[in-house]
């Protein structure tokens, strides 16, 4: 099939002369990988009329090798980076340019830039933002486009600060406690960026207040907790978008509509790779940060000395507050996987699985190596393992073994995605397809899909109940790895069968002043 030709486009010389060639290079690649005309202004810097191009100026630094991370974090990241033997140059190669063999296929090029949105507009929305790390400033930063941030809180008093300091939230009112920015009469939508053990209560909080929530993923700790955000939203009516951007990607939702309309033949299996998660450890108890609020932090999860790994960008490693990469990706590609079997309101009905690597004593206590299977109802087959050849941000390690991504597997064939990649079996089975054929939900810009539904009301990409699907299929593959054993499941009851040991962690025990009752 054919690819997409770069359009050139002149620059500026003189001051800077380094940028400036940097930045002619980077967009060539942009307009390879797009496949389309981009048109730039090269005083101001920045794309015409033309969104998506211009989400790439800037990548998604998914913490903690960050700009506002690198303060007081440098040992943290250099433990990480060490551990994962992950070096500069093979990370920037991995996230760069493509193969002609991967990329996308001319006619879907072609028809994602007829698709592309106009420029966004900035309207009179007025966004606040909880849980001020890495990730909660991109999204706000993010969402600035259509509307003014107005609030920024965190029990992280330095993170706040660190917030309030940026240019897209000049002049925003900073909160230690996000029921009282919930007050705020003025506020339209909330984005909740906080760790996953907070998700649920601030998403509720915020809807009952009457705010729309742009919640991060996954969306909770526990499948009860999905249940009950489910009906919040059901009786608030907000519009609650999760932030699983993959099924605003172009590359999975082509990826989903091929598998929907039988291109693969009939699906017999989906392989899913997710990277391996941190495995370290012991780590010391130390002083709790002046400005931070580690009370609050724990929030509902048990009271336990103040250990750094266990805050911050390092969380998702810990049983307690999460599920490791099988919560922090799986919401990602597992959801790709619910996407293309059509299955955004049901799940599989059984998982079985194993940890291939013992904890550290004293150490990160979610697996950071796996090995699972899901079995649907359909017959189908959804093996899920975790790859040490990816690094945890997903860069490469190791070009030569097995990188993250899923494998749609049919009778006739196979579909291989991954973020920036699409390849088959056979080239023809990514060719153009008839126009009664029948399509997934199109967006191409996740946040503003979820702006455009607060002005429309109409459902957006993600909304509540998916996110809860996603998020329950993660819980199921961590709970089956933690028991080591098949655990089965009713998808239309919610609830284990003949299980009463699964059973009960479908709901955890919330530690005081921390549950429903604070909101």
């Amino acid at each position: 099939m054919g690819v997409g030709v770069g359009v050139g486009v002149g620059v500026g010389v003189g001051v800077g002369v380094g940028h400036r060639r940097a930045s002619m290079s980077r967009l060539g690649v942009l307009a390879v990988r797009l496949g389309r005309k981009l048109n730039w202004n090269p005083v101001n810097e920045q794309f015409v009329n033309g969104p998506e191009g211009q989400s790439y100026v800037a990548g998604d630094m998914r913490g903690p090798d960050n700009y506002d991370r690198i303060e007081g974090n440098i040992q943290e990241v250099r433990m990480i980076n060490t551990q994962f033997n992950v070096s500069r140059r093979r990370f920037l190669a991995s996230a760069g340019i493509l193969s002609a063999t991967s990329s996308l296929p001319s006619w879907f090029a072609h028809e994602c830039a007829a698709q592309e949105a106009a420029a966004p507009v900035k309207e009179d929305l007025r966004l606040a933002l909880i849980g001020a790390g890495n990730r909660g400033t991109r999204l706000a930063r993010d969402a600035s486009r259509f509307g003014k941030i107005v609030a920024v809180c965190d029990v992280d008093a330095n993170r706040v600060k660190g917030a309030q300091g940026l240019k897209e939230f000049a002049g925003a009112a900073g909160y230690e406690d996000f029921r009282t920015l919930l007050e705020r009469k003025d506020v339209d939508a909330v984005i909740c960026g906080t760790v996953d053990h907070w998700h649920t209560l601030v998403s509720m909080a915020a809807m009952k207040a009457g705010k729309d929530v742009y919640c991060e993923k996954p969306m909770t700790l526990t499948i009860d907790e999905g249940k009950r955000l489910v009906e919040v939203q059901k009786q608030t009516g907000r519009i609650f978008q999760v932030g699983t951007q993959q099924r605003s990607d172009r590359y999975f939702r082509l990826a989903c509509d091929l598998v929907r309309n039988g291109r693969v033949g009939t699906l017999k299996e989906v392989n899913v790779w997710l990277p391996a998660g941190l495995h370290s450890g012991p780590f010391k108890t130390t002083k709790v940060p002046d400005g931070f609020n580690y009370d609050f932090w724990l929030g509902q999860c048990p009271d336990v000395p103040y250990v750094k790994e266990r805050t911050h960008f390092s969380f998702r490693y810990w049983w307690d507050y999460s599920g490791g990469t099988m919560t922090d990706w799986g919401a990602h590609h597992n959801d790709i996987a619910l996407w293309a079997l059509g299955m955004d309101d049901s799940g599989p009905i059984s998982a079985e699985g194993k940890s291939l690597k013992d904890m550290v004593p004293g150490g990160y206590t979610a697996a950071s190596q796996y090995d699972l299977k899901y079995t649907y109802a359909n017959g189908v087959i959804h093996t899920c393992k975790s790859t040490t050849a990816s690094a945890w941000h997903g860069g490469v390690i190791d070009k030569n073994r097995q990188q993250h991504g899923i494998k749609f597997v049919g009778t006739d064939g196979w579909i291989w995605v991954t973020r920036d990649k699409i390849d088959a079996s056979d080239r023809d089975m990514l060719s153009e397809l008839p126009n009664s054929a029948p399509r997934v939900y199109h967006s191409s810009d996740h946040m503003a899909n979820f702006i455009d539904c607060v002005k429309t009301r109409k459902q957006p990409i993600c909304p509540v109940g998916v996110g809860h699907r996603s998020a329950s299929m993660s819980h199921l593959g961590v709970l089956a790895v933690r028991l080591g054993r098949k655990i089965d499941w009713d998808p239309v009851k919610e609830q284990f069968i003949n299980d009463p040991e699964a059973q009960s962690y479908v709901a955890r025990d919330m530690r005081g002043p921390y549950n429903y009752n604070m909101i």
